[in-house]
This record gives structure tokens, C-alpha cells and sequence, in this order.
């Protein structure tokens, strides 16, 4: 059991366990790029199930705070930023969201100038058969600041079901930068819902990567991001692998309004099985320039698997100069044999191709999770999960 290593309550009377991870949970978390044990990260939080279980801010120039004790103690927390970029009632997910009389999640504040050097890390982590997980975090990156975060939600591996729904709401203030991270690891039977609205002022940049190590039963993303202020920039990579009996609907939506913003949206998947959407529309309303590329790689040879890809764009303006490109296909023979002729084995070439064909980035995330992204490597080259 990990005690005396900085966790710290989050008030009110300690609940059991709300001190304590156990050395298999650390090992789990480091799946999708928690470190627990690492102290190159600038706080953590990890609610496991209900439960906060590690509030650390450590020495950060952040504030962090329960969302509903955030709600409490500030009005303008309510008035500017609580469902806000995320509309309560868009669908039922978030209606389900808001209803929650005492919400559980996080309120991440980097105050006005303030630069936070290394990644924040959080964890959604779900440790008990069919639990619903209902989470809602506010990040909030002031005038001139920057952050990033990597949040890893995910099962323990012997947990097969359950249900995750999320609101996850950013806001990029004048010149701040946000870098998020999200890598996702479920059991095979889980529905995950999140839904995340993304607000962007004047020269801010906002950059997300979103992973899936492991698909669940359903995954239904449409991450919603608002380019406001003039020069702000947005940047989306979403890197799924698709296997049999799962159903991933990626989506996502950048709506450039300001002048001069610009957007770049890629959809990066495998598919082994299952049925995998790949989805991306631009909508542009002012003079911009914006870019959505969806490309598949389909494995699988029974049938089964699908790939159903379909950006788009949208454009109100006559200076916004948008465009979209969709590829779907199948490693080359040719690109196989050339690898093998420089000296590979056929399944290294293969993992190879796969490895450039995502595009995978996972730098500053582990070790534990850069061996997790070879192993999706490895499971689509040889067509198995």
C-alpha cells in the first residue's frame, strides 16, 4: 500500500480507502500514463469509482479544488464556467451530468501569466463491476498562461462492465496554451460517454490528444471546440483501435469564429473488428485556414469490421479556406517487402508501417504507456486481440 507520498484529503470526513492506492492500482493507472510514482508531474487526481482518493497540487502555480467545493466557494465559477462550453441539456449523458446534486470532478485553475512546467495528471478509475461513473471537470487556463494535462480513464483489468459518463470543460484564455491528453483503457463490456466543449480566446492554442489502448463496448465522443479570439489555433489527433464486438463513434467538431484562427483535425484508426466512425467537420466563420483528415487502416479479413469515414466541412464566410481528405486501406505488400529487403522480419515491417501510419506521439507519458501503445502496435499487425 502507497501512504506517506503526498496524497492529501479533499475534506470532510475521511472515507475508507481515501488515503491509500494499492500497489496494483498504481500499476494500472501507469497504463494510461499516471504515474503515481513519478515526480515528473505537477499534482494529481484520481477518483477511483465515486471516490477521490489522491487531491495532490503540489507545488504548482494552480488551483485545484473538488468542483463542488469550487462551486461553493465562487459564484463566478456557477456564472462563467459551469456547463458553459458544454450545453447541459445537449443530450441525455449531460442531463444526467446535471442532475447530479453533488457533482463529482475537478476545478483546475492556472492563474493569469502563470506557466506550469510539467504535465498535471488525473485518472477516472473504475475498480468495480457495473459501476456508472459520472464525472465533471473544469479546467481553466488563464490570460498568458499554459498547462498540460494527461488524464487516463480507464477499468481495472478484470472489471468487464460499467458505464463512464463525462463533461469535460476548457477554457484557453488571451495568449494561454492547453495541451490535454487522454488515453483510454476499458473493459470489453463498458459504455463510455464523454462529452468536452473547448473555449479558445485571442491567441490562445489548444491541443488535444485523445488514445484509445482499449476499446470498450461503446465509445461515443463528439469533443466540441470554439475558436473565439482572433489567431487562436486548434490541433486534434484522435488514435483509435477498433476490435471485434466494439462500436467507437469518434466525431468531433472545431468551429473557427474569430479571424484568422486556424484548425488542423486528424483522425487516425485501426480496425481488427468492430465498427469504427471516424468523423470531423470544420465550420468556418470568418476569414481562416482549417484541414480535417480522417484515415483508416482496415485489418480485418472476415467481414466483420467496418470503417465509416466522413469528415466535413461547413463555411459561412468567403475568406475561410478549409480541406478535408478521407483514406481508407490496407498495409502495402509492396511496403512489406521493400522493409523485408533492407533487412526486417515481416512482422517488425508490419509494426513498423502500423507505428507511422497512427502517427503515435507519447512523449513525456511513460514508459508503461508507451509499451501499452506497441502492444495495439502489435495486436493490429498480427490481426488479434
Amino acid at each position: 500500500m502507497l501512504k506517506d507520498n503526498g496524497f492529501r484529503e479533499t475534506g470532510g470526513e475521511k472515507t475508507e480507502g481515501s488515503s491509500i492506492l494499492e500497489r496494483e492500482d498504481v500499476t494500472e493507472l501507469a497504463r494510461s500514463g499516471v504515474l503515481m510514482d513519478s515526480e515528473e508531474r505537477s499534482g494529481t487526481v484520481v477518483f477511483r469509482n465515486h471516490t477521490p482518493v489522491c487531491f495532490d497540487a503540489g507545488n504548482g502555480d494552480f488551483e485545484l479544488l473538488p468542483v463542488t467545493e469550487a462551486l461553493k466557494r465562487y459564484d463566478w465559477v456557477r456564472e462563467k464556467y459551469y456547463f458553459y462550453a458544454v450545453e447541459e441539456d445537449m443530450d441525455e449523458m449531460t442531463l444526467r451530468c446535471a442532475r447530479q446534486e453533488n457533482p463529482v470532478g475537478f476545478f483546475l485553475r492556472v492563474r493569469e501569466g502563470g506557466r506550469v512546467t510539467l504535465p498535471f495528471q488525473a485518472a477516472m478509475y473504475m475498480t468495480e463491476e457495473n459501476v456508472e461513473q459520472i464525472v465533471h471537470n473544469i479546467v481553466v487556463v488563464e490570460k498568458g498562461a499554459s498547462l498540460e494535462i494527461i488524464t487516463g480513464c480507464l477499468t481495472r483489468q478484470d472489471i468487464l462492465r460499467g458505464s463512464h459518463l463525462a463533461v469535460e470543460e476548457h477554457y484557453v484564455g488571451e495568449g494561454a496554451r492547453l495541451v490535454t491528453t487522454m488515453v483510454h483503457s476499458w473493459g470489453p463490456e463498458v459504455i463510455v460517454h464523454p462529452r468536452t466543449g473547448t473555449l479558445v480566446a485571442e491567441g490562445g492554442e489548444y491541443e488535444s490528444r485523445y488514445i484509445s489502448l482499449k476499446p470498450a463496448k461503446e465509445v461515443v465522443i463528439n469533443p466540441m471546440v470554439y475558436l473565439n479570439g482572433r489567431g487562436a489555433v486548434a490541433r486534434d489527433l484522435t488514435i483509435v483501435l477498433s476490435t471485434e464486438g466494439t462500436t467507437v463513434d469518434t466525431g468531433g467538431v472545431i468551429t473557427l469564429i474569430g479571424k484568422d484562427t486556424s484548425a488542423e483535425l486528424l483522425q487516425r484508426g485501426v480496425c481488427i473488428g468492430g465498427v469504427l466512425k471516424q468523423g470531423g467537420l470544420l465550420v468556418g466563420k470568418e476569414r481562416c485556414r482549417a484541414h480535417v483528415d480522417c484515415a483508416g487502416m482496415l485489418l480485418d479479413e472476415s467481414g466483420a469490421g467496418s470503417i465509416v469515414s466522413v469528415p466535413g466541412l461547413e463555411a459561412s464566410h468567403p475568406d475561410a479556406r478549409m480541406s478535408h481528405e478521407a483514406s481508407l486501406g490496407k498495409i502495402s505488400p509492396e511496403q512489406v517487402e521493400y522493409l523485408m529487403s533492407r533487412g526486417m522480419a515481416e512482422a517488425e515491417a508490419i509494426t513498423m508501417l502500423i507505428r507511422g501510419f497512427l502517427g503515435v506521439d507519447a512523449a513525456g507519458l511513460g514508459e508503461d504507456l508507451d509499451r501499452q501503445i506497441a502492444r495495439i502496435v502489435d495486436i493490429a499487425g498480427h490481426g488479434e486481440a
